[in-house]
């Protein structure tokens, strides 16, 4: 789990999925996302108990999805 804040509170990121695909820089890629790469990232908010906290996820703003997922990438790309 990945702590974090959501609206100033504290809380724990239960990653649940994540899968990177590198980009190909290939002009033979089928799509712009397989030429450039892209990332699938699920993840539950839990309380710091490690609880899932639903009430906390629904205050969560765009900006902090995005935070969240950059975390959960940093993290990840470093194992």
């Amino acid at each position: 789990m990945i702590a974090s804040k959501i609206s100033g509170i504290p809380c724990l990121i239960d990653v649940t999925h994540f899968h990177k695909v590198r980009g190909s820089y290939s002009r033979e890629a089928a799509s712009d996302m397989d030429f450039h790469g892209w990332t699938d990232i699920e993840f539950t908010v839990c309380d710091r108990r490690g609880r899932p906290a639903p009430w906390l996820e629904r205050k969560m703003t765009d900006n902090e999805y995005q935070d969240i997922c950059d975390q959960i990438e940093v993290s990840y790309a470093s194992r």
